[in-house]
């Protein structure tokens, strides 16, 4: 009998984690880079809010208008956009937002594409959910994104394009005259754009763009678990165009029935904490200043330029030839956690892997220590 989501692959953050896990119980010391989240958590303030909540709201199935009021006013703050608070979708994280979508736009059977490397959960959702993954090799050449000149030369046209900017794994953004461009090859070919913002608010230097700025029928999709540290609270949304909104909702409903109402209040507050989740950025901006001046002296010279997130991508190919178990036996001689390219890139992903730096300074230093003591013995042996 056939299995309908065969192809979802691994998820091999997921296994290194487990093997992290496993050595902590051991009482031995990990240092947790391999995973997509920041290693604060929600700022205080936010966690009180919760506790008042907990104590004194009912939990019961429920969605925030002053949250999705809150929500709107940031395209405003951030990206001078005015959308109503109707057109903000809350879903049960970033992840929720994306099977909406997808299963709101996109007929079984259609072709979305997206670039290779990228982040796992967007290819294996899209072969889950019966649509077919059009992988579109991203390599430095292009900061590891995809340009309309790719869209472009795409025949037939897929029916849509999964982008993200800042990246994951690379932490790469695409700048304001690429995204106006993609808008422009997308609307022109009736490709629906999905834009993953989940890792605005993390960038080195300069600010993101929203692609609603330049594609108002695209749909975008964020997350309360990177910027504002709630990972585990499992809070996302998504901005959806007016003519979606009452199919989107009716989706929701069905699927999910609301969000996490606990999560709701909390998010609310979290919003007004800027000063603390500042504080983390800049210590993000650190750590990657840090890693890329203390790698090339341990020979990992070939680095994504990272301009945002959290991530540091780098080219492992002259140390190995399966960065998977490179990492698993990284981790078992030191207590240092990597992630493998092969969670985001599974033809060229064996050469790469990618190091998570919201943890923190201290842990770096020590990371980069434990790091350059393992290959120096290694080389040696």
């Amino acid at each position: 009998m056939s299995i309908a989501g065969a192809g979802v692959e691994p998820f091999y953050a997921v296994e290194i984690n487990r093997l992290a896990n496993e050595r902590s119980r051991r009482g031995l010391p990990v240092i947790h880079m391999e995973g997509g989240q920041p290693s604060a958590g929600a700022p205080r303030a936010a966690i009180e809010a919760g506790h008042c909540a907990l104590a004194g709201a009912e939990q019961g199935y429920w969605e925030s208008g002053a949250l999705k009021e809150r929500i709107a006013a940031i395209y405003g703050e951030r990206y001078r956009l005015a959308p109503g608070p109707s057109q903000v979708i809350l879903s049960m994280g970033a992840s929720g937002a994306l099977v909406l979508a997808l299963a709101l736009l996109f007929e079984r059977g259609s072709r979305v594409a997206l670039p290779r490397p990228g982040y796992p959960a967007h290819r294996n959702v899209l072969r889950a959910m019966g649509l077919v993954p059009q992988e579109l090799d991203c390599g430095p050449e292009t900061r590891f994104q995809p340009t309309a000149a790719m869209i472009t030369v795409l025949d037939p046209p897929p029916a849509g394009l999964i982008l993200t900017s800042p990246s994951n794994p690379m932490g790469t953004m695409l700048e304001r005259g690429e995204l106006q461009a993609l808008a422009a090859v997308c609307r022109a070919r009736g490709i629906r754009i999905i834009s993953d913002e989940t890792y605005h608010g993390i960038t080195c230097g300069r600010r993101a763009h929203s692609m609603h700025e330049f594609e108002p029928d695209s749909v975008v999709i964020n997350s309360f678990s990177q910027y504002w540290c709630m990972t585990g609270w499992r809070l996302g949304w998504a901005l959806v165009p007016v003519d979606l909104v009452d199919t989107m909702n009716r989706y929701s409903a069905n699927m999910f029935l609301a969000p996490p109402t606990l999560a709701q209040h909390v998010a609310l507050a979290a919003m007004d904490e800027q000063a603390e989740l500042e504080e983390h950025v800049a210590t993000y901006a650190k750590n990657l200043d840090l890693l890329v001046a203390a790698l090339p002296g341990l020979g990992i010279m070939r680095m994504a330029p990272a301009d945002g997130a959290f991530y540091l991508y780098a080219d492992v190919s002259h140390l190995t030839s399966d960065s998977l178990a490179w990492c698993r036996e990284l981790l078992e001689a030191t207590g240092l956690a990597l992630n493998t390219g092969r969670d985001f890139d599974s033809i060229h992903g064996s050469n790469f892997i990618r190091m998570s730096f919201a943890v923190s300074t201290p842990e770096i230093l020590q990371a980069i220590d434990l790091l350059g003591g393992w290959l120096r013995r290694r080389s040696d042996s």
